[in-house]
């Protein structure tokens, strides 16, 4: 097999470089174009909200928001607990594991400044900011709430005590990673929020709960033009962390206001289908856990109900992630990037499944119950178990994406705007966080076939796994002589987005280079086909699927590992059409990387047509 790495230093130096590399490239007016272009294609809503943030920041109004913040003061929560519901077998000796396994001294920092002003602080200075975020968001206070309703005697409650003192002890208000991003505090909050009601002292907060929530909701309140300007799950987040923080402090005005700002934002993100803003389970998944959590405690709380059309949209976002999502095991395919978050895992299911997120909200938001009908995380929220169920259709279409599911095996395609009644391109309605446009993957149960390069970590380990996992190479699609489908200007944001159409079955786009790709999906039984109609002006073209671990071995036009099987057609010449099993990568897991084989197809022009034929082994044989 041939290596698709090591790269050489200056790829190593991708993401470092691009901007600098394409200011050289296409010069300074070049680079304000893309700039044009990309502010453009955003929108006037976003970019306008982003210079209101920024025309805020220089005027230093959010740092005079949170110039002072009181310490919280007294106790944070109460000294008894209720006894824990009757939970499935096996459950209170899972929370005892995961609350053995809690730091003694938890690292609220990593590598950035605790004292630093959270407003200035350069979120890619020290290192992964994840960690530090994730160990903020206070999921060891769920664990430790859990634990001394099981084990009353057990001293959870003072250890839950005594790491809530520690943590606003090493963060004070303001200042430091912990600080820095309006949602995390709104995730904070809703942690918070969640173990006082499991605790049963949501009511009546002690104080220094209340000054905490104050705190974040404090926070949350400095930038919320920065919120909604993002198009993703902070516009979610923010306001929902805001409506727990006022209902618990009952200020109803206030819960009011953030319970508004919420269902605007789910509306404008969440389509009628399902699809969401942002087209990945995983980030799916953190908005379905916030919805569900803010509508759990509106209902405790008797507040009035989330304007429309919040409820029937969170209701369709459940059955798109139910779709994508293994019954088998949880598992979502690594689909656009995402950051393994596993919210309010009450269930203890983890990042890897899914499942407790999608019956919690299907019970709360669709009345209907998904794969796990004793799911411990519902007991604890006392949520009654329907007697029905959220469909697995064989085949249905949402905003980014569509499905097939067939003998066992689904099929999931990244499109682009669901224009209902028109087969006309159309632009992206939300930018892409990948350049991933029609990639295609395949799933046998919860086994991954045909798979992504997945997300690595936002600020990794080394500079390559960026070229490696989130480059249009890192993806299964087509590449026209090998150049980007999309110009990157940061971390997460391209210029001169392709536009897409919807087709019967599957899609198609164009890039901005004048390059068309459709790409249609068929399957009957055991056998799927891909077909990719290229045109447009160009040399060579690239295709490339990302292939589970196995003995793979190629016998001219097919490659094959046991009895898993991928024939390629093509309309070009025999001696113009080649393939080649090389070394590629995938991530696993958040801040993990691996290799994989990967099926380079190359065909020289002037090729039209390519046709990939999966074979998947007979069920007794998988």
């Amino acid at each position: 097999m041939s290596d698709q790495l090591p790269f050489t230093p200056e790829q190593d130096a991708w993401v470092a470089t691009a901007a600098d590399r394409l200011r050289r490239a296409a010069g300074r007016l070049g680079w304000l174009w893309f700039k044009a272009d990309v502010a453009w294609r955003l929108g006037a809503r976003p970019v306008g909200l982003m210079l209101l943030h920024r025309a805020s920041l220089a005027a230093g109004l959010p740092q005079r928001r949170l110039a002072v913040g009181a310490v919280p003061a007294g106790h944070f929560l109460p000294r008894t607990a209720a006894p824990a519901p009757a939970l499935p077998a096996g459950m209170a000796g899972r929370l005892r594991a995961a609350v053995a396994t809690l730091p003694a001294r938890p690292d609220w920092h990593g590598g950035y400044d605790p004292a630093a002003p959270a407003l200035g602080l350069d979120l890619f200075a020290g290192g992964d900011i994840r960690p530090v975020w994730e160990a903020s968001r206070l999921g060891g206070l769920l664990l430790l709430a859990q634990a001394a309703r099981i084990d009353p005697r057990g001293g959870h409650l003072a250890q839950a005590e005594a790491m809530l003192a520690s943590w606003c002890a090493a963060n004070p208000a303001f200042r430091g990673p912990a600080w820095a991003c309006g949602q995390e505090a709104a995730l904070r909050a809703l942690s918070l929020a969640l173990a006082l009601a499991l605790l049963d002292a949501d009511r009546d907060p002690p104080p220094a709960a209340r000054g905490l929530l104050a705190l974040c909701e404090q926070r949350i309140a400095a930038t919320p033009a920065y919120a909604a300007a993002q198009d993703n799950n902070h516009a979610i987040s923010e306001p929902a962390g805001a409506f727990a923080c006022a209902l618990l402090r009952r200020d109803a005005a206030a819960a009011g206001r953030a319970a508004r700002h919420l269902s605007a934002a789910v509306a404008r993100l969440v389509a009628p289908d399902g699809g969401f803003a942002q087209v990945s389970a995983g980030y799916a998944r953190l908005a379905l856990d916030v919805l569900s959590i803010a509508e759990w405690l509106r209902r405790r709380h008797g507040a009035p109900d989330f304007p429309a059309p919040l409820a029937d949209r969170a209701a369709a976002l459940a059955g798109w992630l139910h779709r994508v999502v293994a019954a088998a095991d949880g598992s979502g395919p690594a689909l656009g990037v995402e950051d393994d978050s596993a919210f309010a895992d009450l269930g203890l299911h983890g990042p890897a499944d899914a499942r407790g997120s999608v019956e919690r909200a299907a019970r709360i938001f669709a009345g209907a119950g998904a794969d796990l009908p004793e799911e411990a995380g519902c007991v604890w929220l006392g949520l009654p178990t329907p007697a029905s169920r959220l469909p697995r259709p064989a085949r249905w279409r949402a905003s980014g994406s569509q499905g097939w599911a067939a003998a066992g095996a689904t099929g999931l395609l990244r499109t682009g705007p669901l224009r209902t009644g028109t087969l006309k391109p159309g632009p992206l309605r939300f930018r892409p966080s990948q350049p991933d446009l029609l990639h295609f993957t395949l799933r046998d149960g919860p086994r991954a076939v045909l798979r992504d390069g997945g997300t690595g970590a936002y600020n990794p380990a080394a500079p390559w796994w960026w070229q490696a996992l989130a480059s249009g190479a890192a993806h299964n699609a087509v590449l026209f002589d090998g150049a980007e489908p999309m110009p990157r200007l940061g971390r997460f944001l391209f210029a001169r987005w392709p536009r897409l159409r919807d087709l019967p079955d599957g899609a198609a786009r164009r890039d901005a280079a004048g390059h068309r790709h459709a790409r249609r999906v068929q399957v009957r039984g055991r056998v799927w086909s891909v077909t990719d109609e290229l045109a447009g002006r160009f040399h060579i073209a690239t295709l490339r699927w990302r292939l589970p671990a196995g003995d793979w071995r190629l016998c001219g036009p097919v490659a094959e590992a046991g009895r898993l099987q991928l024939r390629v057609e093509s309309d070009a010449a025999p001696a113009a059409l080649s393939l080649a099993l090389e070394r590629g990568w995938h991530s696993p897991a958040y801040g993990v990387i691996a290799p994989c084989p990967v099926l380079r197809v190359t065909a020289r022009a002037p090729v039209t047509r390519l046709v990939t034929w999966i074979r998947l082994p007979e069920r007794e044989e998988a």
